[in-house]
């Protein structure tokens, strides 16, 4: 899942993609280095980042959707907890909606979901952007965000969506400490009994420099690190991420090895 932030504050590439030009350029060098899937967000949920208005969100995202639509053979996905930017842009040609809040942001949400066949994923965050970070706690993280995303899915398939057609986020750095982000990555049994296709979205965050000492784009190595641990782990399904050919790389690398070792093994 590539990432495409039509913002100008988002955290790492706040600015970049404003222009529809260069959101639509950009999401076609993603697709060509091997994005299975667009995902495009119009409000930056960076930590403390403020609201935007439901004009300005559509007005970012809608017109690069729409050019988008007919010309990526990728799936589009709208990053969006606005349940009327999420039913424009599925008007338009989206396929999924990635929604941070898990459907709790905006009541009306569940009810385009219930009527609306598309892809989901749904986001485990504490609180909201503007405040998620403010001395975030857990009795049990794992439990806990396990506990929040099943009981949303059960949710989202007792209002008629397809058990099929959704997958989960435990949300790294939304509301968690650098010791929480490291539970949930290292933790991934109790999300895999929910037995959904699981997201992860680690790329260039914060706690990367925490680890690491390093700038936002000195993160490159540290996201694949996290990235290589989930594949050799089965963690997850779905890498959301900035640097699409060394993500795409690293997997078809690691699988060719696993495939490789599988066939051996057989032999013998």
């Amino acid at each position: 899942m590539g990432i495409l932030n039509v913002t100008p504050d988002s955290f790492s590439d706040g600015g970049e993609h404003l222009a529809i030009t260069s959101a639509i350029d950009y999401a076609l060098r993603m697709e060509d280095q091997g994005a299975d899937i667009i995902d495009i967000g119009g409000e930056s949920t960076r930590p403390g980042a403020i609201p935007v208005s439901l004009d300005d969100e559509k007005a970012r995202v809608l017109p690069v959707i729409e050019k988008l639509a007919g010309r990526l053979k990728a799936c589009i996905s709208i990053d969006t907890t606005k349940s009327k930017v999420a039913a424009a842009a599925l008007d338009l040609g989206a396929h999924i909606i990635n929604d941070i809040s898990a459907l709790t942001f905006d009541s009306a949400m569940l009810e385009l979901a219930a009527n609306r066949a598309c892809g989901w994923v749904i986001m485990h965050i504490k609180g909201t952007p503007e405040n998620m970070q403010q001395n975030p706690s857990y009795d049990d993280v794992v439990s806990e965000v396990s506990s929040f995303l099943n009981h949303r899915y059960q949710i989202m398939v007792s209002a008629g969506v397809d058990p099929l057609s959704v997958s989960i986020d435990p949300g790294i750095g939304f509301g968690k400490t650098y010791d929480h982000n490291l539970e949930l990555i290292t933790g991934f049994d109790s999300l895999r009994k929910i037995g959904l296709p699981i997201c992860l979205g680690v790329s260039r965050k914060k706690f990367l420099q925490t680890l690491l000492g390093r700038k936002m784009d000195e993160r490159l190595a540290g996201t694949l690190a996290v990235l290589s641990y989930s594949l050799l782990h089965d963690s997850a399904q779905i890498f959301r991420v900035h640097d699409v050919i060394a993500a795409k790389d690293l997997v078809t690398t690691i699988k060719a090895l696993q495939s490789f070792t599988m066939k051996r093994n057989l032999v013998l």
